[in-house]
């Protein structure tokens, strides 16, 4: 037990520059791109999907929120809101990288991401964009990203330091949980159970996904860095997950059984997609 607390600890204590590094462009960049990648979804019109589904990659602070919020008001449309929340991936990007996981795979998971959310998302729009109608005004939309994640007021280092904080006390803790899991249980034994069906797994790694809060997708992560989770159970978990963006849309859209029907589509998705990779065997 000593080692794995000691363990636990000094993994946890080198990420911590490289994740500080990290939040500091993303929030540069966050800063600088911010109002204009709104700008730009509100103007995307049949298009939605596309630009949705390229910003929600982009790291930047409760965009999938700004989207909740944008689809609430009816700006975008329901296809657009699906592509930004398939392809947002809140804290998994930082944590690759503070992780020094090869760029090329950080690209491709990437990738995969925004290819389902572009299709998923004009499928979508295919279907019933012609019964949704886009709202001309211009609602006051508040700036939700110090909900979960930065503080924007008050300037780039003290938002990243935060943030940088905040998501190192959840890796210590689930790193912690993980290793005693794993200590007890076995690697092995606990990848068995996640990956041994082509369903179980993906259900599993999508429920987890639905959390509305950043904690989800670094479990999510860190069970794929840690090779309990196959990349087809990883992708399920990831797709599902939208940072606060369900937490927002349920706040901010009046309509629940409308929430309840974009939660499930999400959680369909993420499921059909990881038993898809599962049984093509693909993995990188």
């Amino acid at each position: 037990m000593l080692d794995v607390i000691l363990d636990t600890l000094i993994d946890t204590i080198k990420l911590i520059p490289f994740l500080l590094i990290t939040y500091l462009i993303m929030e540069f960049i966050e800063h600088k791109t911010s109002h204009k990648s709104k700008t730009a979804i509100k103007k995307s019109g049949k298009f939605g999907p596309l630009i949705g589904g390229i910003l929600g990659i982009v790291p930047q602070c409760g965009f999938s929120a700004a989207a909740a919020s944008l689809y609430s008001a009816r700006i975008i449309t329901l296809g657009t809101l699906i592509a930004v929340f398939l392809s947002t991936s809140d804290e998994m990007l930082p944590i690759l990288i503070s992780e020094a996981v090869d760029i090329k795979i950080i690209l491709s998971i990437l990738g995969i991401k925004l290819i389902i959310a572009i299709l998923v998302g004009f499928i979508i729009d295919l279907f019933f964009r012609k019964n949704f109608e886009i709202s001309e005004d211009q609602p006051e939309i508040k700036d939700l990203c110090d909900h979960e994640h930065c503080d924007c007021e008050h300037g780039i280092f003290k938002s990243a330091l935060k943030h940088t904080i905040n998501i190192t006390l959840y890796i210590l803790i689930i790193s912690f949980v993980l290793n005693i899991i794993i200590h007890f249980i076995g690697e092995d034994t606990l990848s068995h159970i996640l990956n041994s069906t082509p369903v179980i797994g993906p259900i599993i790694a999508s429920l987890v996904g639905l959390i509305p809060n950043c904690a989800s997708s670094v479990i999510i992560t860190q069970l794929y860095l840690s090779d309990v989770l196959n990349f087809a159970t990883m992708i399920a978990g990831l797709l599902v997950n939208t940072g606060v963006g369900l937490l927002i849309l349920f706040r901010t859209n009046k309509d629940l059984k409308e929430n309840i029907k974009i939660t499930v589509l999400l959680f369909i998705v993420g499921i059909v997609a990881g038993i898809i990779f599962d049984l093509i065997g693909f993995n990188i």
